[in-house]
Order: C-alpha cells, then structure tokens, then sequence
C-alpha cells in the first residue's frame, strides 16, 4: 500500500496537474507552518477536520458545488471546483481533489460521479468513517485563472492546504487542495 503522505508531491498537487493539462504556469507557492498563516485562514485551514463542514459552520450555511473541470482516468476522479455558500454567488474555496472511487461503496461512489455535492457532504451523509491528514500549507500567488475562478481582482497572495482524507482502515480517499479567497467575507463569528 502506498504512504499515506507523499511528501514527493508538487506543494500545489492536485491543482498542478490542471495546469499542466492546459499549458498554465504553475502559480508561485510557498509552503509555510500552520503556526504562521494570519486569521481567519488560521481557522478555517490549520486543522484536522473536512474542509466543507467546517465552511459551512463558519458561513453557517450549506456549501454547493461547482465544478469546473473534471476528468476520469480508471477509478480516480480528478475534479476543479468551487465551493459557494447557498445563496451567495461568492466562492469561498478554489480547490482541486482526486478522488479515489475503488475505495468508496456504489452508493457513495455514484454520488461522487453525479458532480452535485462536496465529497464532504457525501462522506457525512453516507456515514463513511475517515480522517483528515493536512499535509501542507502555503501561501500563493493568485494567478488570473485562481483570480478568475473566485472573481477577485490580482494580484494577490492567498491562503491554502494540501490534505489526504483516509478511510478507518488508512487507504487514501481523496488528495485535496483548498485555497481561500481574500478576507473570507460573510463568515459566521
């Protein structure tokens, strides 16, 4: 069985790979410690949990998804994707997720292949038992395709993580990459 954590990847993997298939520089990035990223990406990024419950607790509201390029290649399902709180047009995440479906039942597995709900809303609402693994964090500069995606203006520097979400038994569900726009306005105190 593969490790868990790679520490081999590209600091921005899986969004790389995006950009490589469209001929994009990869965006500059600098990997930093959890200690150092300024609020509130502090508590929405530097923990252990599933991004979108804890976006939705924050924006105290649903998260819909958005996807903006996806591709299937045997059983991973590699997706570009926004996240939006429900009824706002604002995404709160740019992100890029393989998603490995070998390791999920039909169910779940259909749901994710459906491109309508964050991977998070279907672990919870089909009870899959799983951990999340941060295993980076940095910052970046946004690009005019991150830039575009979140409907902000550059340049600017924003705030991300890589993380591994796992099953109980310590297969790999999912590889993530999360950013956040600036100042994350809207969000619940």
């Amino acid at each position: 069985m593969p490790e868990l954590i790679d520490t081999s990847l590209d600091l921005l993997y899986p969004l790389n790979e995006f950009y490589e298939e469209a001929g994009l520089a990869i965006p500059s990035a600098t990997r930093i410690n959890g200690r150092e990223m300024p609020e509130p990406y502090r508590r929405l990024l530097v923990h252990d949990r599933d991004m979108t419950p804890t976006l939705e607790a924050a924006y105290d509201r649903k998260m819909n998804l958005r996807v903006l390029k996806y591709a299937l290649d045997h059983e991973v399902f590699s997706r570009q994707i926004l996240l939006i709180p429900e009824g706002s047009d604002s995404p709160v995440v740019f992100g890029a997720i393989k998603i490995y479906l070998d390791e999920f039942p039909t169910g779940a597995r259909n749901l994710v292949l459906e491109r309508k709900l964050p991977l998070g809303t279907i672990l919870e609402s089909q009870a899959i038992k799983h951990f999340s693994k941060p295993d980076a964090f940095f910052k970046v500069d946004a690009d005019p395709s991150i830039c575009h995606a979140l409907g902000i203006a550059g340049p600017v520097k924003l705030y991300g993580r890589r993380n591994v979400l796992g099953n109980a038994t310590g297969r790999k569900l999912a590889q993530v990459l999360e950013i956040l726009p600036p100042a994350t306005k809207g969000l619940h105190e």
